[in-house]
């Protein structure tokens, strides 16, 4: 039986569209990179929903960790040559090494340990590809909760309880994914 990552991998590794955006990140060559948040999530839940069809994205998140250039400039050149090699997603490049300014929180020491404090656990996962064209997952606080469809908060979720409580409710992800579960909205 295959663990709750390597079926989160299994499954982005089947799928051809995925798998060329990670291919065009990784032609960045960003250190420690992955793309996260809805571009994982959003597929293993149309997967564990039967769709399909690909539920559209706001946008492609790739983050990625840098305390030696903390700039918007880079960040905008990469999303600049994401635009140019693939004009029809909308791409968003962060470095997470400057992110917990924005965030309020103290500095975080790498892309894993930025996602962890990201607000949901479903949403607290990346996927990156290596030279070798293996992945590899990022997913702090395990990927079981993506896998069974639960939205739960975070520990840093926990502390931001508003926050947490307004993004879920504006997302509203059991409107799309019947099968999704949102707890901790009282």
């Amino acid at each position: 039986m295959l663990s709750d990552r390597e079926q989160v991998l299994a499954i982005v590794a089947a799928d051809p569209w995925a798998m060329e955006m990670l291919r065009l990140a990784r032609g960045l060559n960003l250190p420690d990179w992955v793309i996260g948040a809805g571009f994982l999530r959003s597929l293993v839940w149309d997967r564990l929903c039967g769709f399909a069809a690909r539920t559209p994205l706001n946008d492609i998140d790739i983050v990625y960790f840098d305390p030696s250039d903390t700039g918007r400039e880079r960040e905008n050149a990469a999303e600049a040559q994401l635009a140019a090699w693939c004009p029809d997603q909308i791409w968003s490049v962060r470095n997470m090494a400057r992110m917990h300014i924005k965030n309020r929180e103290t500095p975080y020491s790498s892309t894993e340990h930025a996602i962890s404090h990201w607000l949901e656990t479903p949403t607290a996962v990346g996927v990156g590809l290596n030279a070798d064209d293996s992945l590899r997952l990022l997913a702090p606080h395990g990927a079981g909760d993506l896998l069974a469809g639960r939205v739960r908060p975070t520990p840093n979720g926990q502390r931001k309880i508003r926050e947490y409580r307004a993004r879920v409710t504006a997302k509203d992800w059991p409107a799309r994914w019947t099968r999704v579960i949102v707890e901790g909205l009282t």
